[in-house]
């Protein structure tokens, strides 16, 4: 439970007795929360720490590929997940006014993992975390943030973490393992001295909003082009639309400057065949929300007692909805390690080279799809390129890589243990 308010208004806040874990998870998101149900399941105790004290999560990513459905699966909360409501998506398109540039049908990859899912974070995470509180060894400190890695000795091995809960009590857990599952601004990574390894791959950021749309949902993921802008759209449940809206890096504050109506006119023009949704909803500046497009690749992932996964440890952009997949993926192979007290550099050697080479398939999707149309016959060249990619094998393989990443990843769950229903 999160610290609460002492007896008295003039009390210090109250530090609580140390606790002991085999793991100390820092951050309650997809990957972290899998990490946790993974090693609670192979009999270890966890302590997961999560600065928030809500599942809420607005505009974070939640397209799942292939690969991701399948770990979640495998841990069996997939389908009650999906069962609070998601939108399946069999396509990726790429629209040019009235002519579709590409079109990837994931059917092509068979069942029963054919499709992108569009679910809502707090869904996946409700399941998630219920699945973790109806296990043993299991505490979650909900409001709870990372201040501090504690040592074994001074220059040595990572040896736990202490936490600052919510009415600023402190909380010291001593674990041989810290996982950083903290996000792009991770604060675990910062503690360990880590670089965050930003860089600046992508020429546009997203602007994100959300639409009414109740009978217009179009059972695919599109990017839409039209007079130098591009605007992604996706099924979201329930009955409403995701729409993300790209402009130049750093160009946020000139459309600001330009005022609602301008950027509403836009839109409506990219999407003439959602403009009445456009204009009848999208009336104030506060209904969009800037997602400060980068990459970044830790400089490494891991030190002696402390290791990164997810955007902790490599920072995607949004094309190709890899975020959710790869963290996922990364939880995955690093919990036979930490069961069998195996060396944390093995899951780096695994699992860096495929972050990078994801990282190198965006920025060229990003230049492909998102970029400047540059007249007539950059666009007549890139309608070649996508047909050559739609009707050839070239096009299932990168179907497959995007779907289920360069190496496909299964959660070990012969590693797993009785289960043992929390008291």
């Amino acid at each position: 439970m999160p610290d609460g308010p002492g007896p008295g208004a003039g009390d210090r806040p109250r530090t609580r007795p140390a606790l002991d874990a085999d793991v100390c998870v820092v951050g309650a998101g997809p990957g972290g929360l899998a990490l946790t149900l993974m090693l609670l399941r192979s009999g270890l105790r966890v302590v997961l720490a999560e600065k928030s004290v809500s599942l809420r999560r607005e505009f974070h990513g939640e397209i799942l590929q292939p690969g991701g459905q399948r770990i979640l699966d495998e841990l069996g909360v997939l389908v009650p997940a999906r069962a609070r409501g998601a939108c399946v998506l069999d396509r990726f398109q790429v629209r040019e006014r009235d002519r579709t540039l590409l079109d990837i049908d994931y059917r092509r990859l068979g069942g029963p993992y054919d499709h992108l899912l569009a679910l809502p974070q707090p869904h996946l995470l409700a399941e998630l975390l219920g699945a973790c509180r109806a296990l043993s060894g299991f505490t979650y400190l909900e409001g709870h943030r990372v201040v501090e890695l504690t040592e074994r000795r001074p220059g040595g091995p990572y040896a736990g973490a202490v936490l600052r809960g919510p009415a600023g009590g402190r909380v010291a857990v001593r674990a041989p393992v810290v996982v950083g599952a903290d996000g792009r601004f991770s604060r675990t990574r910062a503690l360990a001295g880590i670089g965050a390894g930003r860089s600046e791959s992508f020429a546009q950021d997203v602007v994100w909003c959300a639409l009414d749309a109740p009978g217009r949902a179009t059972g695919a993921v599109r990017v839409h082009r039209a007079g130098g802008s591009a605007v992604l759209v996706h099924d979201a449940y329930p009955d409403r639309l995701r729409i993300g809206w790209t402009l130049p890096h750093g160009g946020w504050s000139r459309a600001v400057a330009r005022g609602i109506g301008a950027i509403r006119d836009e839109l409506a023009a990219v999407l003439p065949e959602l403009a009445d949704l456009v204009r009848a909803q999208l009336t104030s500046l506060s209904q969009l929300t800037l997602l400060d497009v980068f990459a970044a690749q830790a400089t490494r992932w891991w030190r002696e007692g402390v290791v990164l996964i997810g955007d902790a440890a490599h920072t995607h952009g949004p094309i190709g909805a890899q975020g959710i997949n790869l963290a996922l993926q990364d939880a995955a192979v690093l919990h036979p390690l930490l069961v069998r007290g195996q060396p944390l550099e093995r899951y780096a050697a695994e699992r860096a080279p495929v972050a990078a080479r994801i990282h190198r398939m965006q920025v060229m999707q990003a230049r492909a799809m998102l970029g400047p149309s540059a007249g007539p016959v950059a666009s007549y060249l890139r309608a070649g390129a996508a047909s050559l990619v739609t009707r050839t094998p070239i096009g299932a393989k990168l179907t497959r890589t995007i779907a289920q990443g360069p190496v496909a990843v299964r959660v070990r769950t012969e590693l797993f243990v009785a289960a043992t229903a929390a008291r």
